[in-house]
């Protein structure tokens, strides 16, 4: 039986909603197609119109006139500002489409709340970008705790490292340093790490505490000369390693991952060195206006007694996840980037290596799995069977919550 081709929406153009996201529908086309899409930005509404041929009454600057239409498709992708999400969401619901939203939902406690109410007699699919779900490396470890290999669950450490590199981009020049503007990093960055926690260990949170502070990113720790922006002849550019141009023109990551393109749509040399001398991803690290940690550990009782320990930090080279996870009959240990785990019985001694091959980009391919599966759901008819919905989701935010009121309140103890 031919599958039918889902149609979709996109609320916001940028990095993940126009280049994470929407791309399968390029990869893809006999599965999803793109049919209108609400960005302020010309140039990012444009190239995503012209790349997804969109007539050109339904590529528009913002949600509020998309959604004014009736309904233009099966689904619809909010991948707004965080604050953002919710407005269109509740419009989107109104209109019957079935959504993906990025995460977080919403840095908002009570939208959460307002949210979990409205979805109860819900009948389409709300799904949240908790791609790690979608992994295949998290998806195997899934598989060998079902399978009871490590027997009862006593302890998992679990760390999330940002990378200098990411942490200097996102949260301290883009879109997510600042609070107010965004939310807190534990909640806009590893809300993932907690959704999967939870998903792996099938337990309920009770307690959290949680230390971390804003260490580095700071003006009283610029080196001494150092000027308001990389590109004003500061003399630590050869020294520092958060120096903007040598990062967007000559890090690997900038062209992989796409953060090029962030900077500017004119991503040559001459169109990011006019971007960094003008716009924020040129600003010295020491000059801008992030509040958000750079390092917080985050630790969890769970139900039954198992005990989590959840560390996020930037002072690493690369992004990467790592995890260990203790039963009462084994250890796991796995390295997501390096698409290995090994598993070692107590009692036989033997250890079992796992190694995976997935794409480096994306995730590490949860992404493109993550648009697979739900696009395959929405054409079938399936979408109850959704695993990342938003009921799910929203405990994953209600720790993150709690986690920073733990660390404003200098360690206290945020029962759940």
């Amino acid at each position: 039986m031919k599958r039918k081709q889902v149609t979709a929406i996109l609320l916001g153009a940028g990095h993940r909603g126009a280049d994470a996201y929407a791309s399968y529908a390029l990869q893809y086309p006999n599965e999803l197609r793109f049919v209108g899409v609400a960005e302020p930005r010309k140039d990012r509404r444009e190239e995503f119109q012209k790349a997804h041929s969109i007539e050109e009454n339904y590529a528009v600057s913002s949600w509020e006139d998309l959604l004014a239409f009736p309904r233009l498709a099966d689904m619809v992708l909010i991948c707004t500002q965080d604050h953002m999400h919710m407005e269109p969401m509740m419009k989107a619901m109104d209109l019957g489409y079935d959504i993906l939203v990025e995460k977080p939902i919403s840095p908002n406690k009570e939208e959460l709340t307002q949210l979990k109410e409205k979805i109860k007699d819900y009948e389409g699919m709300i799904s949240v970008c908790h791609v790690l779900r979608y992994s295949p490396f998290f998806r195997k470890i899934k598989e060998i705790l079902n399978a009871g290999t490590l027997g009862e669950l006593i302890n998992i450490q679990h760390m999330e490292s940002i990378g200098f590199w990411h942490m200097a981009h996102s949260f301290v020049r883009g879109n997510w340093r600042n609070t107010k503007e965004s939310s807190p990093i534990i909640l806009a960055k590893t809300c993932h790490d907690f959704d999967i926690l939870l998903w792996l260990s099938g337990k309920k949170c009770l307690q959290v505490s949680s230390f971390g502070n804003l260490q580095l990113f700071r003006k009283e720790k610029a080196p001494k000369g150092a000027t308001k922006r990389c590109t004003d002849g500061c003399p630590h550019r050869t020294s520092c390693p958060f120096y903007a141009p040598k990062f967007y023109l000559e890090h690997p990551k900038a062209i992989v991952d796409g953060f090029r393109k962030v900077v500017s749509i004119d991503d040559s040399v001459e169109g990011l060195m006019d971007a960094l001398k003008t716009g924020p991803y040129g600003r010295c690290v020491y000059a801008c206006d992030n509040d958000v940690a750079d390092h917080q550990i985050v630790n969890m009782e769970m139900e039954d007694g198992l005990t989590i320990s959840f560390t996020m930090s930037a002072f690493t080279n690369e992004c990467e996840r790592t995890i260990t996870i203790q039963g009462s009959r084994g250890e796991l240990k796995g390295w997501m980037e390096k698409d290995t785990i090994e598993v070692t019985d107590f009692a036989t001694g033997n250890e079992t290596v796992y190694r995976l091959n997935t794409p480096k980009v994306g995730h590490s391919g949860s992404d493109a799995s993550m648009m697979k599966e739900l696009v395959g759901l929405i054409a079938q008819g399936c979408q109850k069977d959704n695993i990342s919905s938003a009921t799910q989701a929203i405990d994953s935010h209600l720790i993150a919550f709690a986690a920073e009121e733990s660390r404003l309140n200098h360690g206290a103890v945020v029962k759940l």
